[in-house]
């Protein structure tokens, strides 16, 4: 829609992408407070306040004249909406409910994203080329409902309400303790004492470089880039979705290798790669052909750095802790997101092309993948022990 925006309203890029950052930003600081939302109202209440204010600010939105406005619907509520269904719900919902292959369920979570790309993108370029802007929200709102009705009969809070333990979780298992909800104050205690390790720093810099790589750049600019090398909306939307059906089966996988293997090694190939594919990028044939291999490289670690990076912070600090301190490495993930959407705006306005943005944003990739081999090992048997 960055485009349609800007020829409309006569808005720059950089104006746009100002409201794409805002966004990127409270999303990524919603996501740790959705933790505390959740263990005080529950899984079922928020995210069912979450796709109500997202199918809200979806609605209204063919109604915007003004900046101002685009920013309150796109801006303020979208973040709200979208950011209480952070992937930090998709940790904490693998912490509850399982014991076995919990990676392989963050993996499952996280590919859920590329498929929503995988529908709705090709979808929304379509209608935006036969019917506006106004008419790809619609399907959204839809969405929003039928995901609303669905919460609404099946979300439950924990394996307990259903007489069962988490998947995995032997019979002999000591039950576990009820957890007292957290304060709004815990996650940034959390903050100052996870701020003093290590590994933990690295983390939020190497997901820093994960989110302006990946949701910055690429999800908000790439169908605006391709347009400048002559690549229709339509064709690039189908470019998009062809990463999302590739990250469905590499973030999958990235779960099901997580369980199994270094993640620190698991790290630095998929940083690696991501960052030789953007280098590639600007020398790349803008044609749906190809841009074939760029998609498929891209898109198989588009977001296969989650499961490894949530199974390292698990392990460096305990089950219990793992969902809180995560929530601040994905906080520097969508900074780094914001950083990208508004910087790569910015760039496209003053010099008329977003290569710049492209290969800085592949050489912190590499930079990234080195980082990722400096985590210190830790095996399972040495993951700290909650107090």
């Amino acid at each position: 829609m960055l485009k349609p925006l800007t020829q409309e309203f006569g808005w720059s890029t950089d104006q746009v992408s100002s409201v794409l950052a805002f966004r990127y930003a409270l999303f990524g600081m919603l996501g740790i407070l959705a933790m505390v939302f959740i263990g005080r109202f529950g899984l079922r209440t928020v995210m069912a306040t979450a796709c109500m204010l997202i199918a809200v600010s979806m609605a209204t939105a063919p109604l915007v004249t003004k900046l101002w406005q685009l920013f309150v619907l796109w801006g303020v509520m979208l973040g709200l909406g979208t950011g209480l269904t952070a992937l930090v719900l998709g940790a904490i919902v693998a912490a509850r409910w399982f014991t076995a292959r919990r990676g392989l369920v963050v993996g499952l979570l996280a590919a859920s994203s590329a498929t929503g790309q995988l529908i709705f993108l090709p979808l929304a370029a379509w209608l935006i080329e036969h019917g506006g802007w106004r008419s790809a929200v619609l399907p959204l709102v839809g969405a929003c409902a039928i995901v609303v009705t669905l919460v609404l009969l099946l979300i439950r809070n924990d394996p307990a309400d259903l007489g069962l333990r988490p998947y995995g979780e032997p019979d002999s298992a000591t039950p576990r303790p009820t957890v007292t909800p957290p304060t709004l104050g815990a996650p940034f205690r959390a903050l100052v004492q996870a701020s003093r390790n290590r590994t933990f720093l690295i983390l939020v810099a190497t997901f820093f470089i994960c989110g302006l790589t990946t949701n910055g750049l690429i999800q908000a600019h790439f169908i605006s880039l391709c347009g400048d090398r002559g690549l229709e909306a339509l064709p690039a939307a189908s470019v998009l979705s062809m990463m999302g059906a590739f990250d469905l089966a590499g973030t999958t996988l990235s779960g099901y290798l997580s369980d199994r293997f270094d993640n620190r090694k698991l790290l630095f190939v998929y940083y690696g790669l991501r960052g030789v594919a953007l280098l590639g990028l600007p020398q790349a044939t803008f044609t749906l052909y190809g841009l074939s291999m760029f998609a498929m490289v891209y898109g198989l670690d588009w977001i296969a750095t989650l499961p490894p990076t949530v199974r390292l912070t698990s392990l460096e600090f305990g089950k219990e802790r793992a969902a809180m301190i995560f929530g601040w490495v994905f906080a520097a993930h969508q900074a780094g997101a914001a950083t990208a959407a508004y910087g790569a705006g910015l760039t496209r306005s003053v010099m008329l092309t977003y290569d710049p943005a492209v290969l800085a944003a592949g050489a912190t990739c590499l930079t990234a993948a080195v980082a990722a081999l400096s985590i210190r090992r830790l095996a399972p048997s040495d993951a700290a022990v909650p107090t």
